[in-house]
């Protein structure tokens, strides 16, 4: 066998590497997996945005099937084109969201002047904040300007989209405020 300089280098470098790695203990004999049963094999699989910040990175949320809808597991969803499976420690930690003590689960009003929250119902919530829109917006709509022209808006009410809505919900959203004659319609992404 006829070697020249070169080939020695490499055949002591891929000698060199070879001893190394296997001085590390890996090998590469096949090897029993000792996890049992993945704790996620019968729950539901549910594929969401994440709610934290304007990024909406992909998430994947295991429930429970046994009728409590607990949230089991929270995982990046890898076939998301924005984060690839990844997720921040605040993305990671959602589950805090649904499975939380502290979580208020229903609507607190405070009145005016006053220290102390009251829990109220739903449907007084809705029918309330729905008759302050009304009121302010017909309280303040302009349907011509100081020239005379048509333009049908109030500029009374301001408005903050949320980062997790997707392209549909923030169409219908859009819609919803344009309707109502808002001039001041912002997103979350951009603050």
């Amino acid at each position: 066998m006829k070697l020249n300089r070169r080939d020695f280098i490499k055949i002591s470098g891929a000698a060199a590497a070879g001893v190394a790695v296997s001085g590390l203990g890996f090998d590469l004999k096949p090897v029993k997996s000792h996890a049992g049963m993945l704790k996620t094999r019968y729950a539901k699989e549910s594929i969401t945005i994440c709610c934290y910040c304007a990024v909406g990175c992909g998430a994947i949320v295991h429930t429970s099937k046994r009728g409590d809808g607990r949230v089991m597991n929270v995982e990046g969803d890898p076939d998301h084109v924005i984060n690839q499976g990844s997720l921040c420690s605040k993305g990671s930690a959602i589950k805090q969201l649904a499975e939380n003590e502290n979580r208020l689960t229903e609507p607190m009003y405070r009145a005016p002047y006053s220290d102390k929250w009251q829990t109220v119902s739903w449907d007084w919530a809705l029918n309330t904040i729905a008759n302050r829109v009304k009121k302010t917006r017909d309280m303040n709509f302009e349907k011509t300007n100081a020239k005379g022209q048509t333009v049908n808006r109030t500029t009374s009410i301001a408005s903050v989209g949320s980062a997790a809505l997707d392209n549909e919900e923030c169409w219908i959203y859009q819609t919803l405020m344009r309707s109502l004659g808002l001039v001041y319609i912002e997103h979350q992404a951009r603050i």
